[in-house]
């Protein structure tokens, strides 16, 4: 019987991650779950000083997580990765091949998100917009890097990016009333360019390079942050909506067909329910 397949994903104590996380395991994916919080005790390192656009604790843990996939039947590797920390990412790679082996899919989905990320531009420290580069841009390139090498081994993989237009279109409102601050943009867009480029590069390799921009999803930082910041949680879309095409897109058929494409998902999953793609 060959070896499960495994799926890497970043940011996966909560919100989309989670979700991405459950959905793979549905289709029969092992996982390797990483981010900061692993058992929430992480929480208490958060001072309670920070400017007005930190973010207090929410719920959520890597360990949580592997609980609901083992659940569903997969064996889930925990791993602790800060994505500003440059030996973080290498780590848990190695952690995850000396595991399993194998990872065939990585899904791009964790970024900054703390202190002064909401700021206007006259009041962030750009110092704080290099950190942001290094999670939101950085960090993937290095783990796509990483897996470079094995996907050569294994014949092909997936790299799947949970993109935002914010990243495409220019902020609707002002910071704090609707609008977001401007590193998450120009990092956005950042990330979204790899996409197509990536893609040329390593599909000689069979490695699909896709981007996976999720809508308006109402995450638990949505509901428990976002609101003073002019964000409407109750209008947003399940966790389970983007989670389930990040699974579609793992288990299509022949997923270069998608490379260096940002595909939307709440249309793409609208085409697609009651296909075979349909969970």
């Amino acid at each position: 019987m060959p070896d499960r397949k495994v799926a890497f994903v970043t940011g996966a104590s909560r919100g989309i991650g989670r979700a991405c996380a459950r959905e793979l395991a549905r289709r029969d994916f092992d996982l390797v779950l990483t981010a900061r919080t692993v058992t929430g005790a992480e929480r208490l390192e958060h001072s309670s000083t920070v400017r007005r656009s930190a973010t207090n604790p929410l719920p959520g843990t890597l360990e949580e997580t592997a609980a609901e996939v083992a659940a569903l039947g997969a064996t889930a590797f925990i791993a602790k990765l800060d994505l500003a920390e440059p030996a973080d990412p290498p780590a848990a790679v190695e952690a995850a091949v000396a595991r399993f082996g194998r990872i065939d899919v990585l899904v791009n989905n964790g970024r900054y998100v703390g202190p002064g990320h909401m700021d206007p531009f006259e009041d962030t420290p750009l110092e704080l917009i290099e950190r942001m580069f290094d999670c939101n841009v950085f960090a993937p390139l290095r783990l796509i890097k990483l897996c470079l090498p094995l996907w050569k081994r294994q014949g092909g993989g997936i790299v799947i990016n949970i993109t935002s237009s914010a990243g495409q279109t220019e902020t609707p409102a002002a910071i704090g009333q609707g609008g977001w601050g401007l590193g998450y943009s120009i990092t956005k867009a950042a990330f979204g360019r790899m996409i197509p480029g990536l893609a040329k590069e390593l599909r000689p390799y069979k490695v699909a390079v896709i981007g996976l921009m999720p809508g308006f999803v109402a995450t638990e930082r949505m509901a428990a942050e976002l609101a003073e910041f002019g964000f409407d949680a109750s209008k947003g879309l399940p966790t389970d909506n983007p989670g389930r095409v990040c699974a579609m897109l793992a288990t299509a058929d022949d997923p270069m067909l998608f490379s260096g494409h940002d595909v939307y998902g709440p249309r793409f999953y609208a085409e697609h329910a009651g296909t075979r793609f349909a969970p």
